[in-house]
């Protein structure tokens, strides 16, 4: 039981939907369909169901009373953390088109933890939204996909829409939207930017082993390298957060290690800030010894000196899309029920030519960039 709730008389604790559909003389989905606005007001089952919520307490905040004697039910939207640029603007999207839906739009945080991830999952099920929508990579996995498929199947049987917003499909049979961008492409795109541009001592600074974005970003890297006749080395690889610490992290990793290096590909704009700012402090310019690159072409990337070049994301078009997708359906089509929507290369001051274009050859160490 959570702070601030008493348990039901009669009960000894927190009512739950059985509990509702028990009292009304109902079924789950019933009361699912009453709580989120999709059933008339005006027939006896509603009123039933709307009477056993309110004399079990069951409706416990002011979110959910709202969607109680709503018309409509809520978009739910679940991320990592509200502070990181990206999540932030993709909620933003959400947000947008959930107003233009009619829809309140419920915001929740999980700091990166699956097992708060799916509680909230559950929670916004139970409290009747119409969509939920769960932003972000995973580590996906036999105990992610069990969990997760379940809680797609359950939202489906009352009803509502699970969105997988940035992350992989659980496949055809699973009843959950899709919508995600090019990750592999927009990595591949911007390596062959650094190939092209003369550098094949390519420095990547990933995520964490398992992570979809991150293996997605790392393949990308790898095929462009391929295409390009260029050895992969793995020394080159370097794991840890998408983060700015993990940048700091990561780059103070290759300076110790001494990796010879002339460019490095930041697997987001927030790593590569601060990788610039660990290189400054080795003594290394950007990008007169040192060219850089990033991913998601945040604000961070145009606010930097020199500007990063960086793979740009369709931030809020992810989140409207999301939400247009969870009630809209159209019959469920598989082939409106999977977007992957495009990235390009925005090019700033960040990237010189590489000692292949100068005609230096092979093997030269990072001050030669």
């Amino acid at each position: 039981m959570r702070q601030g709730e008493k348990p039901v008389e009669g009960l000894g604790r927190r009512a739950t939907i059985r509990d509702v559909a028990a009292r009304a003389d109902v079924s789950i989905a019933t009361v699912s369909r009453v709580l989120s606005g999709k059933a008339s007001a005006r027939s006896d089952t509603y009123k039933r169901v709307v009477a056993a919520a309110r004399d079990l307490e069951y409706v416990v905040n002011a979110h959910a009373r709202a969607l109680v004697g709503s018309s409509r039910g809520a978009v739910a939207i679940v991320v990592p953390e509200f502070t990181a640029s990206f999540f932030a603007q993709v909620c933003h999207g959400v947000e947008q088109q959930a107003a233009v839906e009619g829809r309140m739009c419920l915001i929740c945080s999980t700091g990166g933890d699956f097992e708060r991830e799916m509680a909230m999952v559950s929670l916004m099920r139970e409290q009747g939204a119409e969509a939920i929508i769960v932003v972000g990579g995973a580590v996906q996995g036999p105990h992610y996909e069990e969990r997760m498929t379940a809680s797609a199947r359950a939202l489906d049987a009352s009803g509502s829409r699970l969105v997988l917003c940035g992350r992989p499909s659980l496949g055809e049979r699973v009843p959950a939207s899709v919508v995600e961008y090019d990750n592999e492409g927009g990595s591949y795109a911007v390596t062959r930017h650094l190939l092209s541009a003369g550098h094949e001592r390519i420095l990547h600074l990933s995520g964490i082993p398992g992570s979809t974005v991150a293996e997605n970003r790392l393949k990308g890297y790898r095929q462009a390298l391929t295409d390009h006749g260029v050895p992969y080395d793995g020394d080159l690889v370097i794991h840890t957060e998408f983060t700015r610490r993990g940048g700091t992290r990561g780059m103070r990793r290759a300076l110790d290690a001494g990796l010879d290096f002339t460019a490095v590909f930041a697997g987001t704009d927030d790593m590569a800030a601060s990788a610039m700012k660990v290189l400054r402090e080795a003594g290394l310019r950007v990008p007169e010894d040192i060219s850089m690159v990033g991913y998601d072409d945040l604000p961070v990337a145009s606010d930097l000196h020199p500007g990063l070049t960086s793979v740009h994301l369709p931030h809020e078009e992810l989140g409207r899309t999301a939400v247009r997708m969870a009630l809209h359906r159209d019959g469920d089509a598989r082939d409106r029920q999977h977007v992957v929507l495009g990235t390009h290369i925005v090019t700033r001051d960040s990237v010189r030519p590489g000692p292949l274009s100068a005609g230096l050859g092979r093997g030269a160490g990072p001050a030669a960039g």
